[in-house]
């Protein structure tokens, strides 16, 4: 039986569309491995998988990645190592500016500068990657371990980030985004969401940072309104470790011993966390302390819900103008949650009924030497209902199953 024209142009019409047929290509570690992996980056195909074998790959200079569809697998974040501690430049460890990659089971230690960047990749993956500075925590480290920025679309998951001199696990100017699972410890932030929308970061333990969980909205930036985000069911515990971000950055102003800070953001719940013996403070909420000249910007946070969360311990060393006088004055250790009284009643509530410091501060960029410090209580009123647009896409699910 002939087949009729119809279908014979509808299949060739998929023939033509569908990719070739995907292929792995298989790197080993050993000698000359910076050609030949960036080579393999190169010619790899929407589709392709190339997969690191097990061993240290000794490179001198970043690797880059802009093909569509690509899946980098390495034989687990602690048997597949790549490591830059030779590396001559001073840009990031590998760049990705192509959508739909998948990163996964391997580790990138010492850049000179940013781990894994990856620039304008919508829907991408980092899957039980892990990223060190072995010398530990150093001005001299890289900013940020794993650096997604101006993405739709990010899963971060089963990840472990220790050193960075900014931020472990960083998304910014982003959207629909998960970051879950995962180890940041010994960096500045552990996790920061900074400039972006419909964030969830659950599941994940930050321990030994300077802060543990940042969420800021920066000005100046091409992507504004950060927001919409959920801060829930981690463990933010014994974050104690000198700050020792460069100065001027603006992560060289968060206290050593926060917990969670939220800054000049809106809609952010901080629920279901254990927060346990941060010495500054459990949760932190301020707004931007700066100057600034951006007419978008909004300096205040504005609608944060802290609770219920469990609150072990933490305010007994406060980093803050006064800490030991404050401290004295709330008998030997801060409250949960110290707000720095900008923003109005629309600033901060609570899914439970605890007891708050407020510095009250006079106005926007006041100097702390204006604080007037004096309890308050955010009420115990039901938390705002969670958008239902909040995460990365369910898509992204299927990639880290193969």
């Amino acid at each position: 039986m002939r087949m009729p024209a119809t279908l014979i142009a509808a299949a060739t019409a998929l023939a033509l569309a569908a990719p070739a047929y995907a292929k792995v290509i298989p790197v080993p570690a050993g000698e000359n491995a910076q050609a030949r992996l960036q080579e393999a980056l190169i010619l790899a195909a929407p589709g392709d998988v190339v997969e690191l074998g097990a061993g240290r790959f000794v490179l001198t200079d970043g690797l880059s990645l802009d093909v569509k569809g690509v899946t980098v697998r390495g034989a687990g974040m602690e048997a597949t190592v790549l490591d830059f501690t030779g590396q001559k430049g001073a840009g990031e460890g590998l760049l990705v500016t192509s959508d739909e990659v998948t990163l996964r089971d391997f580790a990138v230690e010492n850049t000179k500068g940013d781990g894994i960047k990856s620039k304008g990749a919508d829907n991408i993956v980092y899957y039980r990657v892990r990223v060190t500075w072995t010398g530990g925590p150093k001005e001299t480290n890289g900013a940020y371990g794993i650096y997604p920025v101006e993405s739709t679309g990010v899963l971060i998951d089963g990840c472990k980030v220790s050193g960075a001199s900014d931020a472990g696990i960083y998304v910014g100017q982003s959207k629909d985004i998960t970051v879950r699972y995962s180890l940041a410890e010994h960096n500045v932030a552990g996790i920061e969401i900074e400039n972006s929308r419909n964030a969830i970061v659950h599941g994940n333990l930050a321990t030994r940072n300077t802060g543990g969980i940042l969420v800021f909205d920066l000005p100046n930036l091409p992507v504004m309104g950060g927001g919409n985000t959920v801060v829930e069911n981690n463990m933010v515990v014994d974050n104690d470790t000198p700050n020792f971000a460069p100065k001027g950055n603006i992560v060289a102003g968060v206290p050593r011993g926060t917990g969670v800070m939220v800054m000049a953001n809106e809609m952010v719940t901080v629920r279901g966390n254990v927060l346990a013996n941060n010495p500054t403070g459990q949760v932190i909420v301020l707004a931007y302390p700066n100057a600034f000249t951006d007419a978008r910007y909004n300096p205040y946070p504005r609608r944060i819900v802290v609770g219920p969360n469990q609150i072990i311990g933490g305010g007994t060393d406060p980093q803050l103008p006064g800490g030991e006088q404050l401290k004295a004055a709330f008998g030997g250790a801060l409250p949960p949650v110290i707000w720095d009284g900008l923003g109005g009643t629309d600033a901060i509530t609570g899914g439970q009924k605890l007891l708050g410091l407020s510095l009250n501060l006079p106005k926007q960029g006041a100097s702390p030497d204006q604080a007037k410090p004096a309890p308050f209580e955010l009420a115990a009123v039901l938390p705002a209902p969670t958008p239902d647009k909040v995460g990365a896409p369910a898509a992204l699910e299927a990639r880290i199953a193969r």
